[in-house]
């Protein structure tokens, strides 16, 4: 069954940081050439909570999918081990099994869900992706200030972080929830985000968009100076 993983990898000195940028190019030849990768994208991240238009250039993420777990474990720790040029500050990856996903991601959904019904208990990741219109990109950055804080404030959101492909116009949105029904009251609440999510309806910001839902597997590595997920060893 395909797994995914999420990599994040933080650059503090400036040094650090213009080398991970110029190192881009690089980095996207040797995914290429890794065989076992059925899909991945190579990100940014935005400033304060992740969700905001301006980039971070000291965080980047890569997102994987994997043909299983045992595949993602392997492979990320090769990699980690076998790292060459400046170190990150730190690093972290979360292992991820697919339950449900709906929508496009570069014109396929890369998540293949395995089609059981989503039953899982524990914690789950939720991961929204979205091209942005041109035209709507406005109302679109006027509205995740609140949501910004929102997440910010939620005591049930065990970790969070706002990537994307393209400053402005390609975003993704990743949370860990401690269950689904802590996920649920967030997003269809009515609260920013679900308010949010009728105006994209209603408006049609979205070029294109994917939705998914997936069962933490388990964690390696540190973020913020501590184990990535408090809850890495129930997970795993």
């Amino acid at each position: 069954m395909p797994a995914a993983s999420l990599s994040l990898f933080r650059y503090d000195s400036l040094a650090a940081r213009l080398w991970v940028i110029g190192q881009m190019g690089a980095a996207r030849l040797a995914l290429r050439r890794e065989r076992k990768l059925l899909f991945w994208k190579l990100c940014g991240s935005g400033t304060g909570e992740g969700f905001t238009p301006k980039p971070n250039w000291g965080v980047w993420a890569i997102l994987a999918v994997w043909p299983d777990e045992a595949t993602a474990r392997d492979r990320i720790a090769e990699s980690r081990s076998g790292s060459a040029g400046v170190p990150a500050a730190e690093d972290c990856t979360v292992f991820l099994l697919p339950l449900s996903a709906r929508g496009v991601w570069s014109g396929v959904n890369p998540f293949m869900p395995d089609g059981q019904p989503d039953r899982a208990t524990g914690p789950l990741a939720a991961l929204t992706r979205a091209t942005l219109k041109p035209s709507r990109a406005l109302r679109f950055w006027r509205r995740v200030p609140d949501i910004s804080a929102t997440i910010g404030k939620d005591p049930n959101v065990l970790f969070k972080i706002g990537i994307g492909e393209v400053p402005l116009f390609h975003q993704v949105t990743f949370s860990i929830w401690p269950d689904a029904a802590a996920m649920a009251n967030f997003a269809r609440g009515d609260g920013p985000h679900g308010r949010a999510i009728r105006a994209v309806r209603e408006e049609d910001w979205f070029a294109e968009e994917l939705y998914a839902r997936f069962r933490v597997l388990g964690a390696v590595g540190h973020w913020n100076g501590q184990p990535p997920l408090p809850f890495t060893a129930q997970a795993a």
